[in-house]
């Protein structure tokens, strides 16, 4: 045994006991403060699919999956995640067929960002159809709608419409003078709310708005953007359990999409007892107008010595584009198009029967209106160029 001096002896004793303590706090607290591994998710994207057992041409089932749900990942290889289920089930699922979780994220912040926002109108899904997280073919996609679900649209948007490369476009004519370029074919997309509460954007030509068959025969080959009951009358000769029959206001506008505008048109659909059909009550065209439409009721006030009484009754309002004001352009960043409020006039009308009025403060008058120009109708010709009678 090395000779210490007795002081260094009594120093290494010093120091031994504080840096044994010291180690043995470190490597028990290495457990407690290691991070714990972050795990992953994909969701699923297809309508139903299944998981495998391995990457092969042949392989067996482990599992069943449906769209949008969530899958833990194990492993990855090449284009195919190793996942488990909720269930337990574990298996090879195609990256094809799934969606990274900040594809869900986008999702989940458009649903917190629109959840108090109060519905324009309803519809219904025409076909199998994909939400997406922006307007636009080429943004991401996460829920499927199945055709006939029921949505609740919340804003509309439009976006320059894909087009396949063909011939090359000719710039001048025959005289060599410069041709003008035709404007980009758009398309148009709702914000839409399903069932389940997810909200996304889908393609306006795969939603049908939800109007009765007894109106949009009216329609006059434009599309209703929305209808929506005003009230209801009681007609004693309609057979059935109920003779209750609503009367509508319905807004309509063009089968064009990119409009400026959500409606050009707006119709109130009144019910004559007499005749048992609807007749319009009120029409308001070649406007700009913009939703949301909303129904109310205006209390109407007693009689006095200078004014008659005037009794409650149900009441629309919707809002136009004002006289002087700019017709707004599409934002290319979010496809929206839409006026400022100060640029924007609220029309507010009440159904006294089957005639309506319009509501104004006492003493004022009615604000001017931007108006678009009323559509010229080109007869019909035959074969021969000759008009049709």
């Amino acid at each position: 045994m090395p000779f210490w001096p007795t002081h260094l002896r009594r120093f290494g004793r010093f120091i031994a006991a504080p840096l044994l303590v010291l180690a043995l706090l470190t490597l028990s607290g290495c457990s407690r403060l290691k991070p714990k591994p972050f795990t992953h998710y994909v969701y699923v994207t297809a309508k139903a699919t299944f998981l495998r057992d391995r990457i092969a041409a042949v392989s067996n089932r482990t599992g069943n999956v449906v769209n949008g749900q969530r899958l833990e990942i194990l492993e990855q290889n090449r284009r195919f995640y190793r996942v488990k289920t909720d269930a337990g089930e574990i298996g090879w699922i195609d990256e094809r067929a799934v969606a990274t979780e900040k594809v869900e994220a986008e999702f989940a912040d458009l649903h917190k960002e629109h959840l108090r926002e109060t519905p324009v109108a309803t519809a219904t899904v025409r076909d199998d159809v994909y939400m997406h997280s922006l307007p636009g073919r080429d943004t991401d996609k996460l829920y499927r709608l199945d055709e006939g679900g029921k949505l609740k649209l919340l804003e509309r948007a439009s976006t320059v419409k894909p087009v396949t490369q063909g011939a090359p476009v000719a710039t001048k004519d025959a005289k060599g003078q410069p041709i003008p370029p035709v404007p980009p074919a758009m398309e148009d997309w709702w914000l839409v709310r399903d069932a389940n509460d997810h909200t996304g954007w889908m393609l306006s030509r795969m939603l049908d708005t939800d109007a009765p068959e007894s109106i949009a025969r009216y329609a006059e080959n434009q599309r209703i953007v929305g209808a929506y009951v005003i009230n209801t009358v009681t007609d004693p000769t309609i057979e059935g359990a109920s003779q209750e029959v609503p009367q509508y206001v319905a807004v309509l506008s063009p089968f064009k999409a990119g409009l400026p505008y959500d409606f050009n048109q707006l119709r109130v659909f009144s019910w004559n007892l007499k005749m048992h059909r609807y007749e319009t009550a009120n029409r308001d065209k070649n406007i700009l107008g913009y939703l949301p439409v909303t129904i109310g009721t205006d209390p109407g006030r007693p009689a006095t010595d200078h004014s008659p009484a005037i009794n409650p009754a149900p009441t629309y309002t919707y809002t136009v584009l004002a006289a002087g004001a700019p017709v707004p352009q599409i934002d290319p960043a979010t496809g929206l198009s839409r006026p400022r409020k100060d640029q924007l006039v609220t029309k507010v009308y009440r159904l006294d029967g089957n005639l309506t009025h319009r509501v104004l403060a006492a003493g004022t008058t009615a604000p001017a209106e931007a108006r678009l120009e009323p559509e010229v109708k080109q007869d019909k010709k035959d074969k021969n160029g000759k008009k049709r009678k």
